[in-house]
């Protein structure tokens, strides 16, 4: 390894030359406390800044061992001390010099969600940062001076200030790791309590804007209080006993007037999947682990997917128990999404009647009457929605603010007004037995099998046509993965373009288990014990420092959009 010292004669030597003579920087130094790695330099001002780390002895940082006694506490303070560099970047790099990305220093941003990232890692040996440098340069010369500026003042005070406990204030570190173990003990007890989600007392659930996913000002909005029926109490690890609203299992209708908070709930609920900070006004907001969302989402590709729960008979004889097209309509593509989260073992279903078909959700008596059962190949949702939790054990949450057919079928019915909810379930039973409505069920009484797929490696082709592979994500909903582009619009439990990388990258990874064999379900399974064992690196040739942990759903819902994929249907034994 070499000195700090080698590392400032470099930058010395190089000062105004042409902007590749950066390349002879890379390598391992030594500085004052920490080591510093140059794993990569941009080869031009204007590409993808260099990719730089620095490892701090676990035994020098002053971190205790409590801070990483479970994975729960680990991740969290790997998140904080993420969100600690990203501030002292911001707050101690001078910015922009010269050209491009001339004088950057940033690191994988974080979000309100608490994720497992590879930006930050800790173990038993180091602390380690993997961040981002944009070397500076004036017309494409380099800039010495600047860049021994931002080695040897600005640097080094970010490292002091975010990978050393000494200035960390302890109350807020634990406060930080309290609130992750705590809602990972919530969402680990919700299958015991037969509970699908759990909102707390006092939590904030309306965001401050739809650009800006951090909690409205608290002094604006009215905190959740849950109805009497369904409160709970649950003692956690670190915060004693919390009480709030236990979602039970089965088929919950969430209702009420337009902007009275109906869809805000279902939004904290689809989140609830994830820990989140603590202030943000959701961090005991959980949900159980196989919730999905799901929504109609036009235009999007399905591949041999059996449908025919919800579809069938459809012109043309065009089967329906292995569908596929190219542009989906609303129905079919609900449909769909509903069936492959049910084959990736979904438990619970989240909708909103804004975001869904209507011709899915409800066919009422009057359009029964004008277009018969044998001229309609939709099966509505309505009919398999207790069929779903019946015959497969899966609940689903339903925001419906028009259809009052639903009542009927519902175990639960929450109305929320002005942002509080109130159980009206025996109102709105009794409104189902006295307002008769004529409406005939139909599509049978089973719901039917679930039926695997099995994924074809050739058709997840990562390949551009110079044979070089391209994987990128752009934002949180699109993925360029060789000649394809990949559209995840439709998929709003993704929260961080670090996710929609990671998910690009495990596409590629996942391929290996698709060996003619494997169910789709298999294959992502096997990339999730894998990353469970091993980490995000895994998932890249080189350790970039930008990737998020993401859930089997939402990898398996980007192969299923790919254009290129083929699949085959799997027997049940």
């Amino acid at each position: 390894m070499k000195t700090d010292s080698a590392l400032r004669e470099l930058l010395s030597a190089i000062d105004g030359r042409g902007y590749k003579a950066y390349r002879q920087i890379e390598g391992r130094y030594q500085f004052a406390g920490y080591e510093l790695v140059i794993a990569h330099v941009q080869g031009d001002p204007y590409a993808a800044a260099s990719r730089i780390h620095v490892r701090v002895p676990r035994s020098a940082s002053g971190f205790l061992p409590d801070t990483t006694s479970s994975r729960s506490r680990r991740v969290a303070l790997c998140d904080f001390l993420t969100r600690k560099f990203y501030d002292s970047c911001r707050k101690l790099s001078r910015g922009s010099r010269g050209i491009g990305k001339g004088g950057l220093i940033t690191i994988d941003r974080p979000v309100q969600e608490v994720l497992e990232r590879n930006s930050m890692t800790i173990d038993d040996r180091y602390v380690e940062a993997r961040f981002f440098m944009g070397l500076p340069a004036f017309g494409r010369k380099i800039a010495g001076s600047d860049a021994r500026v931002m080695f040897f003042e600005e640097l080094p005070r970010i490292v002091q200030s975010s990978l050393f406990m000494a200035p960390v204030d302890p109350g807020e570190l634990y406060r930080h790791i309290f609130a992750a173990e705590d809602a990972d003990a919530l969402r680990d007890r919700l299958e015991s309590l037969r509970l699908t989600a759990f909102v707390a007392d006092g939590a904030l659930l309306p965001r401050s804007s739809g650009i800006d996913p951090g909690p409205m000002n608290k002094d604006e909005v009215i905190l959740f209080k849950s109805p009497d029926r369904f409160r709970v109490a649950v003692d956690l690890p670190n915060s004693g006993t919390v009480t709030g609203m236990g979602i039970p299992e089965g088929v919950t209708l969430i209702v009420g007037g337009g902007y009275h908070g109906k869809s805000t709930l279902l939004n904290a609920l689809e989140l609830g999947v994830y820990n989140h900070l603590p202030g943000d006004g959701r961090e005991r907001v959980v949900t159980v682990a196989g919730a999905v969302k799901i929504r109609a989402a036009d235009g999007r590709r399905i591949e041999k997917t059996d449908i025919s729960a919800f579809i069938g008979n459809l012109p043309f004889g065009k089967s329906t128990d292995a569908f596929s097209t190219d542009n989906a309509s609303g129905s079919t593509s609900q449909a769909a999404n509903i069936c492959e989260a049910l084959e990736m073992g979904a438990r619970v279903l989240l909708l909103d009647e804004d975001t869904s078909a209507t011709n899915f959700m409800i066919r009422d008596h009057r359009m029964q009457m004008l277009v018969t059962r044998e001229k309609e190949p939709i099966t509505p949702f309505i009919d398999r929605v207790r069929q779903l939790y019946e015959q497969k054990g899966v609940s689903t949450v339903l925001v419906m603010g028009g259809c009052g057919d639903y009542f009927g079928v519902a175990d639960h019915v929450i109305q929320m007004t002005d942002y509080l909810p109130a159980d009206v379930t025996r109102a709105a039973k009794d409104i189902a037995r006295d307002c008769v409505t004529g409406r005939m069920e139909e599509g049978g009484p089973y719901f039917g099998p679930v039926t695997e797929r099995m994924p074809d490696s050739e058709s997840v082709n990562p390949f551009r046509n110079d044979a070089r592979i391209k994987i990128s994500a752009a934002g949180c909903r699109h993925i360029r993965f060789g000649r394809q582009e990949i559209d995840l619009w439709d998929m709003e439990q993704i929260v961080d373009e670090a996710q929609t990388r990671a998910i690009a990258h495990a596409m590629c990874y996942a391929t290996r288990y698709m060996d003619g064999k494997n169910s789709l379900k298999a294959v992502v399974d096997r990339v999730v014990r894998d990353l469970d064992q091993n980490g995000l690196d895994i998932l890249t040739p080189y350790i970039t420092g930008d990737l998020a942990r993401f859930r089997s759903f939402e990898l398996a819902g980007a192969i299923n959009r790919l254009r290129s994929l083929k699949m085959e249907q799997l027997v049940a034994d």
